[in-house]
């Protein structure tokens, strides 16, 4: 018993007429009669009586109907979810993203991507950067959005898409250089600074850029991401140099303007971002759309604070 057979049987079994149910399935009476006949031989059991032109069905073909009703909505259903995964209208989306950016850009930008594809469900962390890493070389997520891992023995495991950007000054706002467009490092000479952990590559290469222009590196406040530091700059308690998206965030959600001003750095202080997916985590249609799309929202977004964005195609 083969599908077609099961199909031609219950438009047999719910049309008027035999020659209904040939138009309802696009063949000839005589097709579908050999189907039934094909049908019945295989069963070894008569399923209609002939009644001159008509086919009268047999009490146990009532017990057929029923069960090729359910099977036949089981296929119907299955085809129709495989086409919207073959469209990206339905399916599974396991993504990670670090603090900072897990607190408003990244899940708006999931919401906006799904939009009304209400068959999509989202499972959305948030993770260090090292720990999102560790996501993606266990084909655990879809992608994942980190600060560029450092040394990642990446074993063939990981894509990586990397996006870097100017960082940018935040001052409170009565600070005696808000009124400039752009500060130079020696303007922060012995400043006390708020930055992300001191083992961290941006807080490293700030205290570089400090110390290979001769001067002091004053790190007063460490916090895992920036969102907290601003807090101590709005208070007037230090300065804090940021990384490109965070002043994104502030440029758009309007947190502490009164407070806390944003400027350029005259000699740029590049940031490092990478947009982490599994080598061999197999993906589907709309992982796939939402990684690339969330890349080029990235770019788009540090290209709007004329961050100058630069995106490095997927490493090997």
């Amino acid at each position: 018993m083969n599908l077609s057979q099961l199909t031609t049987f219950h438009a047999v079994m719910t049309s008027p007429s035999l020659s209904d149910a040939a138009e309802k399935l696009g063949r000839t009476q005589p097709a579908v009669s050999a189907s039934i006949k094909s049908l019945e031989d295989q069963l070894g059991m008569k399923l209609f009586e002939r009644r001159g032109r008509k086919l009268v069905p047999v009490p146990e073909a009532m017990y057929l109907v029923t069960e090729a009703n359910g099977i036949l909505k089981q296929l119907s259903q299955v085809r129709r979810t495989m086409q919207e995964l073959g469209t990206g209208q339905s399916g599974q989306l396991n993504v990670a993203a670090m603090p900072g950016p897990v607190s408003m850009l990244f899940p708006r930008f999931i919401a906006n991507h799904v939009g009304d594809r209400e068959n999509i469900k989202i499972s959305m962390l948030a993770r260090s950067s090292a720990q999102i890493a560790e996501l993606a070389r266990a084909q655990s997520i879809d992608f994942g959005f980190a600060d560029l891992p450092e040394n990642i023995d990446v074993e063939g495991l990981v894509r990586m898409d990397v996006l870097e950007g100017d960082c940018f000054l935040a001052i409170p706002s009565d600070h005696r250089l808000a009124d400039e467009n752009s500060v130079a490092l020696e303007a922060l000479n012995g400043q006390k600074l708020g930055s992300l952990q001191v083992n961290h590559f941006h807080t490293r290469a700030t205290q570089a850029a400090f110390h290979e222009a001769g001067l002091s590196f004053n790190l007063g406040i460490e916090s895992q991401t920036f969102l907290p530091i601003l807090q101590f700059v709005a208070a007037g308690q230090c300065c804090a140099i940021l990384d490109p998206l965070t002043a994104v965030h502030v440029s758009e959600t309007g947190e502490d303007r009164e407070a806390v001003k944003i400027l350029r750095l005259r000699k740029p202080l590049r940031y490092r971002y990478a947009v982490l997916s599994p080598r061999h985590r197999p993906t589907s249609v709309i992982a796939e759309d939402a990684c690339e799309a969330w890349s080029t929202e990235v770019f788009g977004l540090l290209n709007g604070i004329s961050a100058n964005p630069r995106w490095q195609a997927q490493a090997e």
